[in-house]
């Protein structure tokens, strides 16, 4: 059954400021790509471009063509789902009923919607159930 993944994997995946997390997101990417066991949605590749791109104490992650390439490389090894009515709808519920800011209920909207029995997602609680969706933390070793 394929997952959904949170945009701070893929941030991850190029920021050397946290290496064990970094090592962690390659590893877990590439054998997503080898099995097919990840699902993107829109919004996480959209945030990622913002996340490498932002500058932090003058530096930024990726340089904008970079993190665009990146982008790009996303979307050929990854299926990447895409929002509809009933995905926003969702979202909507999912802030009221678990009191998920907005992004986080967007994000788990997708995996109900789609069917996808977890989230990957270090921002949300591990091991817990939102409706169908169970999250896990793939960096909660590191604690």
């Amino acid at each position: 059954m394929a997952a959904l993944v949170d945009t701070k994997i893929l941030v991850y995946r190029f920021d050397g400021r946290f290496p064990e997390k970094q090592k962690i997101a390659t590893e877990f990417l590439r054998r997503g790509i080898a099995e097919d066991s990840i699902r993107l949605p829109h919004q996480a590749i959209v945030e990622f471009v913002a996340a490498v791109t932002r500058p932090i104490r003058g530096r930024m992650i990726l340089q904008q063509v970079e993190a665009l390439r990146e982008a790009e490389e996303l979307l050929k090894q990854f299926t990447v789902l895409y929002p509809n009515e009933a995905i926003l709808r969702d979202a909507v519920r999912g802030c009221a009923a678990y009191q998920l800011n907005w992004f986080d209920a967007h994000l788990w909207s997708y995996a109900e919607h789609y069917g996808l029995s977890e989230i990957y997602s270090e921002d949300l609680q591990h091991d817990r159930y939102y409706g169908s969706v169970r999250v896990v933390n793939p960096f909660v070793e590191l604690r």
